[in-house]
């Protein structure tokens, strides 16, 4: 499931990305699939970083015969201190990073150093109203925004974009997108003592792991209707302005 769309990001063959805070690797793992895009994975998170691997040596393992692909690589390190020298990348994303960081301009700046003047920026976070919804449904001093490592701040997205242009990029465009997975966590939210174990939940997450993997023009369909409105993440794309 990616929530950076690839095709926004004019990418090439040769071309070298970073995923700034890539968890698991889902993002990686696309890019993976591209022909000849050398995508280097990072994030603080080691035991994420092992399944994130483990995914590669699984697509390689499925795949290997099927499509040609560039370098890839891990790397564990701070969003805040990356190990990079300036203007080394073509393409840089971070999704769903940004909400769980205490200081997240520092990394913005950080994304802006490593990043080739002319270079493309993919940024995704949890489109506002939707996220209001689960911290209401989830109040203190337990729920959904309160728990370790989770999300600390909701963004007006016109606001970031602005501090993203003041950062030195050019905004390009921006989509909604996940409009069927905002009521899911709206549910888990309402009964997050049970999130876990209500079969409400299970019955809702085996739908989207169903609609993830057969993708029927039906619920395609109702995604590109909701998404506009209800989307669970907002994706905002820039290019690097010359320093």
């Amino acid at each position: 499931m990616l929530t950076v769309k690839f095709k926004h990001l004019d990418l090439k063959p040769g071309q070298r990305v970073l995923d700034l805070g890539c968890g698991e690797g889902r993002h990686v793992h696309g890019f993976h699939m591209v022909d000849g895009i050398n995508v280097v994975g990072v994030d603080i998170d080691e035991p994420s970083l092992a399944k994130a691997r483990e995914g590669i040596e699984y697509l390689d393992r499925q795949s290997s015969d099927t499509y040609p692909t560039g370098d890839t690589s891990f790397m564990q390190a701070s969003a805040y201190e990356l190990p990079f020298e300036d203007d080394c990348f073509d393409v840089v994303i971070c999704s769903e990073v940004l909400e769980h960081l205490d200081n997240y301009p520092a990394a913005i700046l950080e994304m802006r150093r490593v990043l080739k003047p002319g270079g493309k920026l993919g940024i995704t976070v949890p489109h506002g109203w939707p996220e209001r919804m689960c911290w209401r449904l989830a109040p203190p001093p337990g729920g959904y925004p309160f728990e370790p490592g989770g999300h600390i701040r909701i963004f007006d997205d016109t606001a970031l974009k602005y501090e993203l242009v003041n950062a030195g990029f050019t905004f390009q465009r921006k989509h909604h997108t996940h409009g069927l997975h905002s009521p899911y966590w709206w549910l888990k939210c309402a009964l997050w003592d049970q999130r876990d174990t209500h079969w409400l939940i299970k019955l809702y997450h085996n739908f989207l792991v169903w609609d993830l993997m057969k993708k029927p023009i039906l619920t395609r369909f109702l995604d590109a209707i909701t998404s506009p409105i209800m989307g669970k993440s907002v994706a905002l794309y820039f290019e690097a302005n010359e320093k």
